[in-house]
């Protein structure tokens, strides 16, 4: 599959595929689709040092810090496109999730913890997705939903926050 997609379209697409990065893998249950004329999205404003990931080659990461605490990954499609993975299904390399995360506290439930559970850094940045360390694995379509995004203050009304159907980690619709 390519990559050079607008958000709205890779963002459903990319639910249920197989997220590898440092022998740590899940599958993506929720992500949210940005895109150059939405004003929640760094790409909003143009091209600048901060998203210029965004604008780069499509299959590659943007790696971004937000409120300065947590990192975030996105998947880049068309220039100015992302989709950030809000959630995961662990499915592999849980002890070394679980070291960076705690042993008591959720694991990919929610676009944070899902980095700092992957040992995702702003190292990523610009990086290609591939293997055998940084891979997207794509599955088949499955059954999504849509709805409003969270965690932000503009146009967070807009459906362009995906959820796989019947997902146990993700958030509720």
């Amino acid at each position: 599959m390519s990559f050079a997609l607008p958000a709205s379209e890779l963002a459903p697409r990319l639910l249920g595929a197989i997220l590898t990065v440092r022998g740590a893998s899940g599958r993506i249950t929720e992500t949210e689709a940005y895109a150059p004329d939405d004003p929640a999205s760094h790409s909003f404003p143009g091209p600048t040092a901060r998203n210029a990931a965004m604008f780069g080659p499509a299959g590659h990461a943007y790696v971004y810090r937000s409120y300065g605490i947590h990192w975030c990954l996105n998947v880049v499609g068309l220039p100015g496109h992302a989709v950030l993975i809000r959630a995961l299904e662990p499915l592999s390399g849980l002890e070394a999730m679980r070291a960076r995360r705690g042993p008591d506290r959720p694991l990919c439930l929610g676009p944070g913890m899902l980095a700092q559970a992957m040992g995702i850094t702003e190292a990523d940045n610009h990086r290609p997705f591939g293997p055998p360390d940084f891979a997207l694995a794509l599955d088949p379509p499955r059954k999504w939903l849509s709805g409003p995004r969270i965690g932000i203050t503009k146009a967070a009304d807009w459906p362009h926050r995906f959820g796989l159907i019947g997902a146990r980690h993700s958030r509720r619709f």
